[in-house]
């Protein structure tokens, strides 16, 4: 079950709201923690509901025995919390691709192993561990089992994020007003986020099985950039969609889940690129691995350790595939040229650098989407012909796709601007927007109801 999703929009949610709204001031944390475990068992299934609340128990106990410890057994709790995190990580995300390499290196043939990686599990322990690390350093840790679960599995976010902070919501959690105002601001921005999950993400879909279908290696470079570009927004609309529906959802409650994107093609550098696109994420590695490891304060060589470090676990955070270690890889390349040479240029030049980003960002998602090393380097060979030795291939194929792709890519680069973000939040509330979107949540419905669905693209991480 998912956000787009029939089920969701028409049982789950109506009757979660009904009671919540219903319930006294005092009972809707556990209402919401009792929604979110159903929400995530319709999801998941058993198997990976009991790992959330087993993750959610155990991380509860430990900052809880942390409290009035020593530094060092409030630091042997963590490191034994870390350990079983990253022990989860490695059995369920990581294993099977850890005894292939293994096997490769020393010529050993292990049996093929394949886990179903569970719903949200690096989200979720990301979340989990940066609570620890905050208890551990001196915030007071929940004494309240439920309200720590509310936070915990609370649905909204579960999945795919925002990573929260405890901090954030502690106080909400606590004590929270929920008005009226709130609730339709809210549910106007969650319908802003269903538009563009399946009017824009999942009509640009296609494009890309197109591409797939026709093989990499037949591309020209018109469709290899077109492809690119096309994927790019599609990303982009599918994982923003969906923060913006955590959002106003969270909105609807009276909690407050944090914007998770702020345009972030509108950056000029890549490193200005990445702290607007999942910004919770890449928080997370700023306060609990890149500033632990020295961050900028020890010079030069330090600072890139540390860079390599966050983008090497970056990669590997987003999945089990040396492609995506070569995403991170490649993306660092471009952070410590604008950081130790090229970074003031930018800054000078405000054209050329918004120019540079949208040259280097679409090929990276290349990178990102594609798993398999030699068709990756067979897109690439059509992206820049020039290092291949491909025969050219005719520009028609980039046409006839653009012939019905034209006015989605269009509607997308347009969306990708500040003014539409303005006009909304301007006039948030008013019948210039309500009714749009109330129009525009019935043709959603529709797309839903006549399609297969296309699955979160985020929700494989």
């Amino acid at each position: 079950m998912s956000f787009a999703d029939l089920q969701f929009l028409f049982y789950f949610l109506p009757a979660f709201l009904a009671v919540y709204y219903i319930v006294p001031r005092g009972w809707k944390n556990a209402a919401l923690a009792l929604g979110s475990f159903a929400f995530y068992f319709f999801g998941a299934g058993a198997r990976d509901t009991l790992l959330l609340f087993a993750v959610t128990a155990v991380h509860y106990a430990l900052a809880r025995l942390m409290a009035g410890r020593t530094k060092s057994l409030r630091l042997a709790l963590l490191l034994c919390a870390l350990a079983a995190d990253l022990y989860c990580l490695v059995f369920f995300k990581y294993a099977g691709f850890i005894l292939e390499n293994v096997g490769i290196l020393t010529g050993t043939e292990f049996s093929p192993l394949s886990l179903a990686l569970p719903l949200g599990l690096s989200f979720y322990l990301f979340q989990s561990a940066g609570y620890l690390i905050d208890v551990f350093r001196g915030a007071e840790a929940e004494r309240n089992l439920i309200d720590y679960a509310a936070f915990t599995a609370a649905f909204p976010q579960l999945v795919m994020g925002p990573i929260l902070r405890y901090s954030d919501w502690r106080g909400a959690l606590k004590e929270r007003t929920l008005r009226r105002t709130d609730a339709g601001l809210g549910f106007e921005c969650f319908c802003v986020g269903l538009c563009f999950k399946v009017l824009l993400a999942d009509q640009l879909a296609p494009l890309w099985a197109a591409i797939e279908r026709i093989g990499y290696e037949y591309l020209s470079t018109p469709l290899a950039w077109l492809g690119a570009v096309g994927y790019s927004l599609q990303l982009y609309f599918d994982f923003h969609g969906y923060s913006l529906m955590a959002m106003g959802l969270g909105q609807m409650l009276g909690l407050p889940v944090p914007r998770n994107f702020d345009s972030p093609y509108l950056a000029r550098s890549v490193s200005e690129f990445y702290r607007r696109w999942h910004i919770t994420l890449g928080a997370w590695f700023r306060d609990y691995l890149y500033i632990p490891l020295g961050g900028s304060r020890h010079g030069k060589a330090r600072t890139a350790l540390a860079l390599a470090v966050v983008w090497f676990f970056t990669g590997l955070w987003h999945g089990a595939s040396w492609t995506f270690v070569l995403w991170g890889a490649v993306l660092l390349a471009f952070i410590l040229l604008e950081k130790f040479c090229i970074g003031g240029f930018l800054k000078r030049h405000a054209l050329f650098s918004h120019l540079y980003l949208l040259f280097v960002i679409p090929p990276t998602w290349v990178i990102f989407r594609i798993t398999d090393l030699r068709a990756l380097g067979a897109y690439f060979t059509r992206l820049f012909p020039f290092f291949g030795t491909h025969s050219a291939v005719s520009a028609q194929d980039a046409l006839k796709l653009l012939s019905s792709y034209w006015w989605l890519l269009l509607l997308g680069i347009f969306l990708c601007l500040p003014q539409p973000r303005r006009f909304y939040e301007k006039r948030r509330g008013s019948l210039l927007v309500e009714l749009p979107l109330f129009l525009l949540f019935w043709v959603c419905v529709y797309f839903i109801a006549t399609s297969s669905g296309n699955a979160f693209l985020y929700s494989h991480f």
